[in-house]
């Protein structure tokens, strides 16, 4: 494996900014849970020694999550999952987004004076958050039945009371979200420490938060979309000018939906949560792949050297399938999306012919989305072979930053995923869910497991899915997989101050990691394409993803080896 890079030393960057990484692998017989947060990969894993599977152990993780890494997630945002049943040989998805407020539409958000989407600091923003009954759904839907909800939220609730260590990536978060956390509403000290963000290594409490959970423990779905919770949210939304009433929160479901997958080289399935998620972008863009390796625009993509300039600009033409899913992509119960056809061999290959092998192609460049890396995403898997792939999200860092009186966590700001353009597939209407960026994945080789995994980070995530499956393909190990630089095509991190649609276009600059040699950057721009250079904390928007892959034993018993990503504060960690 690549040692570290000594050039960046005498950098002021923390030390956990220095690039590669030199992790190993992480094996292991049983369990096995990858995450951002070492507390909350130790919140599944007691899940897992007490009887729970892996979707049982993955709501653990996520719940403790929201207390580790509140900057990124939490009970006030949405979730999604992938669950591969090990007994019947299945893959079930399950959708945690929520639906506008049945009041808001294109109308109003005009008289606000809004541009062409809502402002990400703005409570009409707020969708109702579906990460509760998704927690809830999950367990009762796809766990062990040996564990209990209140069971598996009882390693988050004894997190938020004793309180935990900040780490140091989510602490740079946290001291940029402060000014944002104070303004947006009158409770903000509850995700404060003395008034202020707290520093890396300084505890934190979240006693109003474990109370929320205990609700939900208590409770179940109801102790949130109903009750003192509901009323909380709707109080501080209206007290904004905002439209959300107690009977869009308690009209709330989470949704269970059929997996849209992919054959790529006749080899690897790869599953998404269909729309509203955008994990069809994933799938057309190795289809496309797939088509030019086919046509002869490019020869055998893992032929090619990793990261050289012709590997990367099949990668990046490639990826610009923004251009359809930005278009198509909505809540399929408002407007069909064309799923089918998008996937279609005849409708890939007549995506590959428009790309130049030789340079870039603007004439397929539209869509105008920001990136965030404010996601987390996480694998966990079980002693049975079965497996949970599970993001969630606040969408833009905190969301946005508003903390409903006595709960704990901040609203998120889902619903600047609108278009505010009549007769968009994804123009904002009453009750709907929006263009969503979060995606798990899986990947089978026939009906066997072979990866759960996922990358976090807005738009980054299918790139990520893309770049990090086909270096697993090339032979790199899960870590490795993680390890290897990056790019993304994004307008960079999303300006709080801005709506989503002046925070750039999306197919307009190409984010480069700072490893990547400057002579094949310079092809690159030869090519056509806008090179930037990312280096340090700015290195976040490459996403932060998590890989177990299921490996066959020689002696016919499996093994989990699993990888995380150097660009987050955590690991990957056994159940013994």
């Amino acid at each position: 494996m690549s040692s570290i890079n000594w050039n960046m030393v005498d950098q002021p960057e923390p030390c956990f900014q220095r690039f590669p990484s030199r992790r190993s692998v992480v094996y292991g017989t049983k369990g096995m849970v990858s995450s951002s947060q070492p507390l909350a990969t130790e919140a599944g894993l007691e899940i897992l020694r007490k009887g729970g599977n892996a979707a049982d152990a993955a709501v653990a993780v996520s719940a403790a999550l929201n207390v580790a890494e509140p900057s990124c997630c939490g009970i006030g945002g949405d979730a999604f999952c992938l669950f591969y049943n090990a007994k019947t040989k299945e893959i079930k998805a399950l959708n945690g987004s929520g639906r506008s407020p049945a009041k808001l539409n294109v109308e109003y958000a005009r008289k606000l004076g809004f541009g062409n989407r809502i402002p990400l600091l703005d409570l009409n923003a707020v969708t109702v958050p579906g990460a509760a009954a998704a927690w809830v759904d999950t367990i009762e839907s796809f766990g062990s039945g040996k564990v209990t909800v209140a069971e598996v939220l009882e390693p988050a609730i004894r997190l938020a009371e004793e309180g935990v260590p900040v780490s140091e990536i989510h602490s740079f978060a946290w001291q940029k979200a402060e000014k944002a956390i104070k303004d947006a509403s009158p409770n903000g000290d509850e995700m404060l420490l003395n008034g202020r963000a707290p520093l890396p290594g300084e505890i934190v409490m979240f006693p109003n938060l474990a109370r929320t959970f205990r609700e939900v423990a208590k409770y179940g779905k109801e102790g949130f979309y109903k009750g003192r919770i509901a009323q909380a949210i709707v109080d501080l939304i209206q007290s904004k000018g905002g439209v959300m009433e107690l009977e869009d929160l308690a009209k709330h479901e989470t949704t269970f939906v059929e997996p849209i997958k992919y054959t790529y080289a006749n080899e690897v399935t790869v599953y998404e949560c269909p729309p509203n998620g955008q994990g069809i972008t994933a799938l057309i863009a190795l289809g496309i792949l797939d088509s030019m390796q086919e046509q002869g625009i490019i020869p055998s993509l893992l032929g090619m050297k990793h990261s050289s300039p012709e590997y990367l600009h099949a990668l990046i033409e490639a990826l610009r399938a923004f251009s359809d899913s930005q278009w198509y992509v909505t809540d399929p119960s408002f407007k069909n999306v064309p799923v089918e056809q998008l996937l279609s061999k005849e409708y890939l290959a007549s995506r590959a012919k428009l790309i130049d092998p030789k340079r870039t192609n603007p004439n397929v460049v539209h869509g105008n989305p920001v990136n965030s890396s404010d996601t987390v995403y996480f694998s966990v898997t079980d002693q049975w072979g079965n497996a949970c792939s599970f993001i969630q999200s606040n969408y833009g860092g905190f969301g946005t930053a508003a903390i409903p009186k006595g709960c704990g966590f901040t609203l998120q700001n889902r619903g600047c995923g609108f278009v505010l353009q009549e007769g968009h597939p994804n123009m904002l209407e009453g009750g709907k869910r929006p263009y969503h960026t979060i995606i798990p994945a899986l990947a089978t080789r026939g009906d066997e497991l072979f990866l759960s995994y996922g990358v976090m980070g807005g738009y980054m995530q299918p790139q990520g899915h893309v770049q990090v499956l086909l270096n697993v393909l090339r032979g790199f190990t899960p870590q490795a997989a993680v390890d290897a630089p990056r790019f993304c095509i994004s307008p960079g991190l999303p300006d709080h101050t801005k709506s989503a649609q002046d925070a750039g276009d999306i197919n307009s600059d190409v984010y480069f990691e700072d490893i990547i040699p400057e002579e094949t950057l310079s092809k690159l721009r030869e090519m056509g394409h806008k090179v930037q250079v990312v280096s340090g904390f700015s290195r976040g928007m490459m996403g932060r993803g998590q890989v177990i892959q299921k490996i066959n034993d020689a002696s016919g018993r499996f093994v989990w080896a699993a990888g995380s990503d150097p660009r987050a504060d955590g690991h990957a960690a056994p159940q013994i």
